[in-house]
């Protein structure tokens, strides 16, 4: 699997939610794709939050997401590289 195409679209500063910096969208193998993932700043910097949809019990849970570490970070060094690439 290749991520082979990152789009960040940056948010504007939102005093209800000032950690959300922006919105990625993903392309896998140039055939699948994955939008909607958050860009967070958290206390130890940039993460991005999967996709997800709030239960019948108020919970949010992830519409799609890396089922190991590797692939999570794979894509979590991806995105932020590409969100960087876009401060300068």
């Amino acid at each position: 699997m290749k991520i082979t195409s990152v789009s960040i679209h940056k948010v504007e500063e939102d005093p209800k939610n000032p950690k959300m910096k922006g919105r990625a969208s993903v392309i896998i193998d140039d055939c699948f794709v994955i939008n909607d993932i958050r860009i967070i700043e958290g206390e130890q910097g940039l993460f991005a939050a999967m996709p997800s949809r709030k239960t019948s019990t108020g919970k949010y849970r992830d519409v799609a997401h890396p089922i190991n570490q590797e692939t999570r970070q794979y894509f979590e060094d991806t995105i932020i590289e590409e969100y960087m690439k876009q401060q300068d």
